[in-house]
């Protein structure tokens, strides 16, 4: 971005703060241009690189390498976090700032200086809701559910404004060659004779006839998405998915502008564990494929692994977390897409209505029922 003044690496908290070269107010990343905006003077300011996206776009780093600690320094870098005393989250935040909540269960949190020493991110997702948008998500999604609490309904509509949050990814690519033993089983019919309230009656029976077979798959696996973040579980970002990942592009801190980032906390090594047992499920489908038949049977399976690269991306997620009679309720919304997850709330006198209502339905209909007998 050639009108902002350059970073100064001596202060890692000035990543994601960038002086508007109009007015000097801090400018913020704006999904609707996909450009840098001033909020206080209306100036913006393009981000070099944007629209070169795609996975093809982005470096990937070699997985055994790094797990020698051997990546070259220019691809680690350290940043000052908090981390959340209820959930853990590691939460990047600015150095003026001394006592906020956290964004992902709403508890108080007052800020340190701790170091988080990690793996650069080589890519981003941009935001493309704005937090207008992401609001009003959340908001019909919770309006679809009847048996959540009006007052949470409406607390939630009138709250605070949503965090945006950079959640922390890995990816994996790995080149697969498996060696299986196993069985193909063929189903055959028998007729049996088999006796029924004292008859005599021909059934045919479904019989298997297995037999030996071995064989060899292959598959390339290209960005296998592990969730690097603690803090949210894992069935609310699962639910998110899909992400469009070929809209990534190359890491620029402009994209953070205005929002939050979180520092993974599933390190690189579990990440791949995580990925392996992907790899494995969709080996062993493929095996089956391969066996044929009409049943199949893996006995053993020897894997080979290729060149193993992987990638730290961010991928963005308006958050809200509010207390509502002592309760912590989360809502999560793709950052791109507007899909929404979140706790359940439950309502007890809705419930307790609805329970009513049934019960005095059921009656009116057995009491029509009984006077037309």
């Amino acid at each position: 971005m050639s009108d902002l003044p350059p970073l100064s690496p001596a202060d890692p908290t000035s990543e994601h703060r960038f002086p508007c070269n109009n007015c000097g107010a801090d400018f913020r990343y704006d999904p609707a241009s996909r450009s840098l905006t001033c909020d206080h003077c209306g100036n913006t300011g393009l981000i070099e690189g944007t629209g070169t996206g795609g996975p093809a776009a982005l470096t990937e780093l070699d997985y055994r390498t790094a797990l020698t600690a051997d990546l070259p320094y220019a691809e680690i870098e350290e940043t000052r976090v908090s981390k959340c005393p209820n959930c853990a989250a590691q939460v990047e935040f600015d150095a003026d700032i001394h006592a906020t909540e956290c964004p992902f269960c709403a508890t108080p949190v007052v800020t340190d200086t701790g170091a988080h020493r990690h793996i650069k991110p080589k890519g981003v997702l941009p935001f493309a809701l704005s937090e207008r948008e992401a609001r009003a998500a959340m908001t019909t999604w919770l309006g679809r559910l009847w048996f959540a609490p009006s007052g949470l309904q409406d607390y939630a509509r009138k709250g605070r404004a949503m965090q945006g949050i950079y959640v922390p990814y890995w990816t994996f690519d790995a080149d697969t060659r498996s060696a299986y033993t196993g069985e193909r089983g063929t189903v055959y019919y028998e007729t049996q004779t088999v006796v029924r309230d004292g008859k005599r009656e021909q059934v045919r029976v479904a019989k298997v006839r297995w037999q030996r077979t071995r064989g060899k798959v292959a598959r390339f696996f290209d960005d296998v998405l592990v969730l690097a973040s603690k803090s949210l579980p894992k069935r609310y970002t699962d639910a998110l998915e899909p992400w469009d990942l070929s809209e990534m592009e190359p890491y620029a801190p402009e994209f953070l502008a205005g929002f939050r980032a979180e520092g993974y906390a599933v390190e690189l090594e579990e990440g791949f564990e995580h990925a392996r047992g992907y790899m494995d499920r969709i080996i062993a489908r493929d095996i089956k494929f391969d066996i044929g038949g009409d049943r199949q049977r893996i006995h053993s399976v020897d894997t080979k692994l290729g060149k193993i690269t992987f990638k730290h991306v961010l991928l963005p997620v308006w958050l809200a977390a509010y207390k509502y009679r002592g309760e912590t309720y989360r809502f999560v919304v793709n950052g791109r897409t507007g899909r929404v997850q979140g706790e359940r709330p439950w309502s007890a006198w809705k419930i307790a209505v609805a329970v009513i209502i049934g019960l005095i339905v059921a009656a009116g209909i057995g009491f029509a029922v009984a006077a037309n007998q």
